[in-house]
């Protein structure tokens, strides 16, 4: 049996992706929100973007811990003709984005640790639903024209929150006086859950709201019964009467007008003209609604089976999982002015279980077999790509410093566990796919930035970045979508004390907005292929505070 409805929700993270990769963040300090380009820092927060550059730093102990307040608008607009809204709004919020760094540098060599939302690190709120909930419900008003039903409602609702935490550590050791290297691992410990609900599915018919499973429920029934008319017209035909019309027999008393209207009914259901029934003999109905009930009892399954998917159903699910990726760093400091960082970050190959106690149904095999969105113990495969990052700072004069940076995903050699339906006919679940299915080229990102010292105490500064994700239509749709960005970040840094430096900025992301083309097949069979744009908008507070002993 085809599946009957599809909640196409992507398992992937829903978080808080602001200038990075496809599920990378790179947005790791209070620092990098007042000036989003630090691949080449050699301040603290060089333990995410450039670990060789510790060496930079003045022997002893230095810390950090910051904090990145987040908000996120996602808009989804579907065009296809039976829905009831085209506009689907989802907020999504991090309070708590923490980046903690702590190295202690002696004349050759660092020790080094951190801790991030290296991936994720927020929560996607859809109080209204998403098309993909809505498509299969809205195809049931043309569908069930018939049953004079005109329009529909529900009650969707669906929560998601992801955060992949990294922690990192390793070494740094100086080599000259303008080269360093580093080498560490970073543990990625991964946690998405899902909650929502889909409940109090109902269609109009006529002026009444009616359940849309105690319809199909209804229908099924009919169906059902009509197969039984052969058993009741069996003890007619056994006592000679089966050259008689249903009409003869109820002028001769031996059939009431009742039965004659519900056989009546049943014929025209089968897709007997409505002109030939009345000139029909019981032995005719009875083999034309014998031949018919194959088909009538498969469609009463599909109804019912329906049925039950339309019915009020909740979703609780956690995914856990943790992954290992070697991290190596070079510095390259060639005069005083200039510092050159080059950062290698391997694949983390990771796989996430799912703990579910609640599931969506959304649909069954041709066997029977329920599938549900979120099987209990699937493994998901959730790779967080390899990254290559370039950084240059210049001290253009005493006050004045320039950077500029590119980070490059190797996207297509990750698995991000996507999902896909190659033939919206098939009988089978949607199945796992390539990323380079999906993958139009590897994402990057390019950066710059500058910063002024007003003072001795204060400097300020501010930068752009902007990323391109690399996806094709493919990879798009309500709940997975990459987007394009251009990033703006302005901030400050105060030295409260000569060991204490506060960091506070501001930045605001831009998403290039996209439209792609998406396929759904309607209950007839017929593939419709509505238009979906994709939108969203981010902005960040971030605040830090770098200790130095």
């Amino acid at each position: 049996m085809k599946k009957l409805l599809t909640l196409l929700i992507a398992v992937v993270v829903p978080g808080i992706l602001i200038a990075g990769g496809l599920v990378t963040n790179t947005n790791q300090s209070a620092a990098w929100v007042r000036m989003p380009s630090r691949n080449a820092s050699t301040s603290i927060d060089a333990v995410n973007y450039n670990p060789a550059g510790l060496m930079k730093l003045e022997n002893g102990f230095h810390f950090s811990v910051s904090n990145q307040t987040i908000f996120q608008k996602r808009k989804v607009e579907n065009f296809y003709r039976w829905l009831n809204d085209t506009l689907f709004t989802g907020d999504v919020k991090a309070p708590i984005f923490p980046g903690i760094y702590a190295a202690y540098k002696m004349d050759r060599l660092a020790i080094w640790a951190g801790f991030n939302p290296i991936g994720g690190g927020g929560g996607a709120e859809y109080k209204e639903g998403l098309p993909s909930f809505e498509l299969s419900i809205s195809d049931l008003v043309p569908a069930l024209a018939s049953q004079n039903v005109t329009g529909y409602r529900l009650d969707s609702y669906l929560k998601g929150s992801s955060v992949y935490f990294g922690i990192q550590g390793g070494v740094s050791f100086k080599i000259n006086d303008w080269l360093s290297v580093a080498a560490g691992l970073r543990y990625v410990i991964a946690n998405n859950s899902y909650v929502g609900h889909l409940k109090d599915v109902e269609l109009q018919q006529g002026s009444n709201w009616v359940r849309a499973d105690a319809i199909l429920n209804g229908i099924a029934s009919q169906l059902t019964a009509i197969t039984t008319i052969p058993t009741q017209l069996s003890p007619i035909i056994s006592a000679g009467g089966g050259n008689f019309t249903i009409a003869q027999l109820v002028a001769a008393g031996q059939m009431t007008v009742q039965q004659q209207q519900a056989i009546y009914a049943a014929l025209g259901v089968v897709g007997v003209p409505s002109s030939n029934i009345p000139l029909m003999t019981v032995n005719q109905i009875s083999g034309t609604i014998t031949a018919a009930s194959p088909t009538l009892l498969a469609n009463a399954a599909k109804y019912s089976a329906t049925a039950t998917v339309l019915g009020d159903q909740e979703a609780d699910v956690k995914q856990t999982g943790s992954g290992i990726s070697p991290i190596f760093s070079v510095n390259i400091s060639p005069s005083e002015n200039l510092n050159i960082a080059i950062r290698y970050e391997m694949k983390t190959s990771m796989q996430l279980e799912n703990k579910t106690t609640k599931d969506f149904l959304v649909g069954f095999t041709e066997t029977g077999t329920p599938i549900t969105m979120f099987p209990d113990g699937i493994l998901t495969p959730s790779d967080m790509p390899a990254m290559l990052a370039l950084g240059l700072d210049y001290s253009a004069s005493d006050n004045l410093r320039l950077s500029c940076g590119l980070n490059y995903f190797f996207d297509k050699n990750a698995d991000y566990g996507h999902k896909i339906d190659h033939d919206l006919k098939s009988t089978t679940p949607s199945i796992f796919i390539s990323n380079k299915e999906i993958i139009k080229h590897n994402g990057w990102s390019l950066s710059c930035g500058a910063e002024y010292g007003l003072s001795e105490k204060l400097l300020l500064s501010g930068g752009y970045s902007f990323a391109n994700k690399g996806v094709n239509d493919k990879y798009q749709s309500d709940l997975t979508f990459g987007l394009a960005t251009h990033t703006l970040g302005a901030g400050g840094a105060y030295k409260i004390t000569e060991n204490i430096l506060l960091n506070a900025g501001f930045s605001y992301t831009f998403y290039m907005k996209d439209r792609v083309s998406i396929n759904h097949m309607s209950p007839a069979g017929i593939i419709f292929q509505p238009d979906e744009t994709y939108h969203k908008n981010a902005m960040v507070i971030g605040v830090g505070v770098d200790f130095s002993f």
